[in-house]
């Protein structure tokens, strides 16, 4: 079957298979059988992820695989019982993903049913063109039949397949300087001299042709593919036919019901603006530490948004033939490009604050950096983390699934404890706020992390319930400036108790308690918390008749005076 082979093999197709494989005189670097008879190490399985597919990339295989239920010495079928349940072999396909590259996974777990047992096949995908795939940050390989580190020659090779052939950099044979936006070459000009203000006399007397050829957007005066996407004529996208150069923005309520769109094209530099101007970027209150006057900011820090629609047009893979979405919701907004993330971990790029080594679109990245539409690589992303953090918003989100980048950024305050820490503890370091981002948004923690976190002082709980701990609530004044805002969250509170009633007409105290308990001041314990909502439906029935209990004292049934 070879390269032809897919995650919707029949039985018959993954049995003649698994026979083929089984008929082999020696396992090969692209698949492996394990008893596994009950159950299997999950880092132990992690590591062979990595291993078969770094050298199905290798060997050029489009995938590899991983067999239990069968013999290694005669193959024999033993039957497995690892993972019996459906959901729990599902389930493995994200578990996986948390610690690999990109959130690479299996392509499909398969189970058959043979005369001697249950036999379990992952089929594991290649790494992808110039990616290695870590487990935990460890590239892995195979020696032989052994379990082995990665050389470097071999991680060297796998990065080399994806700096072979830049698409970006191809000329287009038929296109002409006409075929170019004058409009688009005025503002790349403009936008060169700004990034190279020591050139400007000597750029003001380039002719069109060698303005582009400095700027690294044409090669000798012909018309690259890197020219057509960020300076052609809106028809001209036709000469990268199949490839799409286009940005979708669509505006989504807050039931994530669709209510506007626009779609750009060519030229990418001007359609920029377009889109941002699109953007609704609303002004965000909230209390400033120290005050009782609320702060007022922008939902999105202007360079955020721009930096990461330009990082979408930057390196996305346009032979996917897909374009790029900018989703904007209530209260964040949603980048989205084809291409898997080259440098592998966001956190190596705003930690390690060390440039990529190799690009998707080289030619692309290098005339957007010339035309100020991009920071070096690495650099625009640390701002943006920095910016979040400056708001004391949460930190951009990167989800690296499915050979996509999605990047998600949040224009509120999510978690006021967060916020408050970031406010007063000043000496964080971005790895430290990056993993208490992680605990405000509910998100899995390391080993490693939740250890430095705990040293710290900064968390509290147990797996997988941890919290900001409690001691930095106190050491940020939390109690102060609870006294200070309890006025106005009184006020939030009973608009909540109402809308509620609203949409319910008649509602329990203990439905009250469920809208509001978990969201009262950490600064109060839970007996507290329900005197506080005894006290808002006494403040609301008697001082403000906004609602009346219906019911008895001892099961109250509160509805909205009208």
């Amino acid at each position: 079957m070879g390269g032809n082979e897919t995650l919707h093999m029949t039985e018959k197709e993954l049995k003649l298979k698994l026979n083929e494989l089984r008929r082999h005189p020696a396992e090969t670097e692209v698949f492996e059988f394990k008893e596994a008879t009950f159950n299997y190490d999950f880092n132990k399985l992690g590591k062979y992820f990595s291993a078969l597919s770094n050298e199905a990339n290798l060997k050029g295989t489009p995938h590899a695989w991983l067999i239990f239920g069968i013999k290694d010495k005669d193959r024999a079928v033993v039957g497995s019982l690892y993972r019996q349940k459906r959901k729990d072999l599902d389930n493995l396909k994200g578990e996986i993903a948390n610690k690999t590259t990109n959130q690479i996974t299996f392509i499909e777990i398969h189970e058959i049913l043979m005369p001697e047992g249950r036999v379990v096949m992952f089929q594991i995908p290649a790494a992808p063109k110039g990616i290695p795939i870590a487990f935990e940050g460890h590239y892995y390989g195979r020696n032989g039949e052994e379990l082995s580190p990665l050389n470097l020659e071999e991680i060297e090779r796998i990065r080399a397949k994806g700096v072979l052939e830049d698409w970006s950099a191809a000329i287009v044979r038929e296109a002409t300087l006409n075929d170019l936006d004058e409009e688009a070459i005025l503002r790349a000009r403009i936008n060169y001299i700004s990034k190279f203000p020591d050139k400007a006399i000597e750029a003001a007397q380039w002719d069109v042709i060698t303005f582009l050829n400095k700027a690294k957007v044409t090669r000798k005066g012909r018309i690259t593919r890197t020219a057509i996407i960020l300076l052609g004529k809106s028809e001209s996208e036709e000469l990268l036919s199949p490839a799409n150069a286009k940005i979708r923005w669509i505006l989504k309520d807050a039931e994530g019901k669709e209510r506007d769109d626009l779609i750009e094209s060519c030229p990418l530099l001007l359609a920029v603006d377009r889109i941002y101007t699109k953007i609704r970027n609303l002004k965000y209150r909230y209390m400033k530490e120290g005050t009782l006057f609320p702060d007022e900011v922008d939902q999105y820090e202007p360079f955020i948004i721009r930096e990461a629609i330009n990082n979408c047009i930057a390196h996305q893979d346009y032979t996917k033939g897909g374009r790029i979405n900018v989703v904007e919701m209530e209260d964040q907004l949603i980048f989205t490009n084809y291409g898997s993330f080259i440098p592998g971990s966001v956190e190596d790029v705003v930690i390690g604050d060390a440039p990529e080594e190799h690009y998707r679109n080289e030619f692309l990245a290098t005339a957007m950096f010339n035309l100020k539409m991009v920071d070096t690589v690495g650099g625009g992303i640390k701002k943006m983390f920095n910016y979040q953090r400056a708001r004391f918003f949460p930190m951009p989100e990167y989800d690296l699934s499915g050979l996509k980048v999605k990047v998600t950024v949040i224009g509120k305050v999510l978690d006021m404890d967060f916020a408050r820490t970031l406010a007063k503890k000043r000496d964080l370091l971005l790895d430290e706020i990056i993993m208490l981002d992680k605990v405000q948004k509910k998100k899995n923690l390391s080993d490693t992390e939740i250890k430095h976190l705990r040293t710290k002082g900064l968390i509290e709980g147990r797996r997988p319930n941890f919290h900001i701990s409690s001691d930095i609530a106190s050491r940020t004044n939390l109690k102060a400036d609870y006294i200070k805002t309890r006025g106005l969250k009184d006020d939030h509170f009973k608009k909540m108790i109402l809308k509620l009633l609203d949409k319910f007409k008649q509602v329990s105290k203990e439905d009250i308690d469920k809208l509001l308990l978990d969201i009262l001041p950490n600064v109060l314990d839970e007996k507290q918390r329900k005197n506080k909502i005894r006290n808002l439906l006494h403040a609301m029935s008697k001082k403000d008749k906004t609602i009346i209990n219906q019911g008895s004292n001892r099961c109250p049934k509160w509805v909205q005076v009208r």
